[in-house]
């Protein structure tokens, strides 16, 4: 009998135990990325079409090297072996909007193997304006709105769009030494934003974008005519004023526009919890036991922002759904 019930006992381990490893049956299409940290972005994302006939592994561009980026995803080892089996996934940067105006850029339009963040980087996305409370409630444990993230948003992005059309131009012209992508930027960052006046960081930062254009302007008369029809192509793109944002260098919106928003914020939400447990608590004891348990609860907004996920509703997230729906019909 016992020994009739250790056999039962590891038949079921075994069972068990196989039951944990991959279906190997199952067809593996190996997505590559250009770094560490697009890893998570598109792991989520092709996770959802994952199903019993074929599964995703996302992985580094080299297996032998410690080489990444766009170029080693497109060009390098990879560029030629691209298919049903193996695809990349790369941001954006300007190469969508540059519409085939460079090898790069064709190269990502073109190719059905190819997924691109449309956003320019997977930073854009974390910055997702609709996500950014959640973000602010994640890290300080405080759900009191004081700024309306989509409204200041779409109110940075109104007042960097005109000037974006002519950083999208420049590179169009293949003339980055007059205007580059960081003197753009060096024009719609902001400086120290206040919670009861955000409004005044975004007055300063419309003051520099303005005598900007002036030059530009003035500089480049030919260029306006061209301005104004980009305006209509990119368009059809999905780049309106409202959302510019999403197509501005993802790290510069992290660091010099969402962040220096968030920390202010945040800073704030803490110190209102911290006065909150000051008010309430009854003695000595329980007013340290209170505030130590609040801030070892409390996460980092640099951390919990790579967390933000609201971004799965944005508009560009759906273009890339489509596209890998689209890829899953040329592979049946």
């Amino acid at each position: 009998m016992g020994k009739r019930l250790t056999e039962n006992l590891s038949s079921l381990y075994i069972g068990a135990a196989n039951s944990l490893k991959p279906k190997r049956a199952r067809r593996k299409i190996v997505a590559y990325v250009e770094s560490y940290d697009d890893i998570s972005f598109w792991r989520s994302l092709l996770a959802d079409y994952e199903d019993n006939t074929r599964y995703f592994e996302v992985m580094l561009p080299s297996q032998s090297s410690l080489a990444k980026g766009k170029k080693t995803v497109l060009m390098n080892q990879l560029g030629n072996q691209l298919g049903e089996n193996m695809i990349a996934c790369v941001d954006s940067d300007y190469d969508y909007l540059l519409q085939g105006r460079t090898q790069t850029s064709r190269y990502i339009i073109n190719c059905s193997y190819v997924l691109q963040t449309y956003a320019y980087a997977i930073e854009n996305y974390h910055c997702y304006a609709e996500g950014l409370h959640e973000v602010c409630v994640m890290a300080t444990l405080n759900d009191h709105m004081l700024i309306d993230f989509p409204a200041f948003m779409k109110l940075y992005s109104q007042i960097a769009y005109p000037l974006f059309i002519w950083s999208v131009w420049f590179y169009r012209q293949h003339n980055l030494s007059e205007f580059s992508l960081l003197d753009f930027c060096s024009y719609v960052k902001l400086d120290q934003v206040s919670t009861r006046h955000p409004e005044r960081s975004l007055e300063v930062m419309a003051k520099k974008v303005n005598r900007k254009l002036k030059d530009l302007e003035h500089k480049h008369p030919e260029g306006v005519a061209e301005i104004e029809a980009m305006k209509k192509e990119l368009k059809e793109l999905g780049v309106y004023p409202d959302n510019t944002y999403m197509f501005i260098q993802g790290h510069h919106i992290m660091d010099n526009v969402v962040m220096r928003l968030l920390i202010p914020v945040c800073t704030v939400l803490r110190r209102e919890r911290e006065e909150q447990i000051h008010q309430l608590a009854l003695h000595d004891m329980q007013l340290q036991n209170e505030l130590t348990s609040y801030q070892r609860s409390q996460l980092g907004v640099e951390t919990v922002i790579h967390k933000n996920t609201n971004y799965k509703n944005s508009p560009l997230y759906k273009k890339i759904q489509k596209d890998v729906e689209n890829f899953l019909k040329i592979i049946r």
